[in-house]
Order: C-alpha cells, then sequence, then structure tokens
C-alpha cells in the first residue's frame, strides 16, 4: 500500500489541533500498512519527528521555530526548498522521503486557517 495523501493530510490536522493520541494510532497504523522502503521509511520518520516536536512544544530543533504559520507565502517558500530535495536524485531515497513528508506539511500548513482567523469565524457565528 502506498501512503494516501489523505491519510497524511488528516494526520497534519489532528497535529495541529493537538489531538496526539489520535495522531499516533494513525501512524501507528500507517507504519503498519506501508510497504518496508527507505523512501516509507524515511516518510514515516519525518511524520515522527514533526509530531513529537509538536507533542512536546520542542519546535527549537525543526524549523518550525522560525516559521510563522499564518505567512503563507513564507510557508510555500519552505514548501519549495523541501520538494527541491525530494526530488534531488543524489539524495538517497530515504531522505527524498523525509522531505517529501516536509513538503506535504508545509503544503497543509499553507491551507489551513491561522489561528487568529479561526476565532474570528468562531466570534461572528455566535
Amino acid at each position: 500500500m502506498s501512503i494516501s495523501p489523505a491519510f497524511v493530510t488528516r494526520f497534519f490536522q489532528l497535529i495541529t489541533e493537538r489531538k496526539f493520541a489520535e495522531a499516533e494510532r494513525m501512524l501507528e497504523r500507517l507504519r503498519q500498512r506501508v510497504e518496508k522502503t527507505e523512501w516509507n521509511d524515511g516518510y514515516l520518520q519525518a511524520l515522527n519527528g514533526i509530531l513529537l516536536a509538536k507533542k512536546t512544544n520542542n519546535d527549537r530543533s525543526v524549523f518550525l521555530s522560525n516559521v510563522d504559520f499564518g505567512n503563507k507565502k513564507e510557508l510555500q517558500k519552505y514548501r519549495q526548498e523541501f520538494l527541491e530535495h525530494a526530488e534531488n536524485r543524489l539524495h538517497a531515497d530515504y531522505d527524498r522521503g523525509f522531505f517529501s513528508a516536509w513538503a506535504e506539511y508545509t503544503r497543509v500548513l499553507s491551507k489551513m486557517k491561522p489561528k487568529e482567523q479561526l476565532k474570528l469565524t468562531e466570534i461572528k457565528q455566535t
């Protein structure tokens, strides 16, 4: 089985919503279902690292500490850098899988509303 984009998008949504237990269960199911390849290993390792960094609020060790999540241009810039690494044939399959997961994460983040917009939407609806 290949890694489902819908499955990964939901995983990232759960992380953003801080629903870590459910995200961990999804990641474990994904590990059990995907074929064992270097690319998948790198991808899954990146997912695990993103989960751990967000769960422990330890953004110091990843690029997340420098990102303005409301700035879609900045997220697109990071996504483009990750995609360049993911497509670079000089990188090993593991690394290309790893960077592909980060590219997907930045794609999902750029599609999400910033927290301020969510709060405004909730206020307008009441």
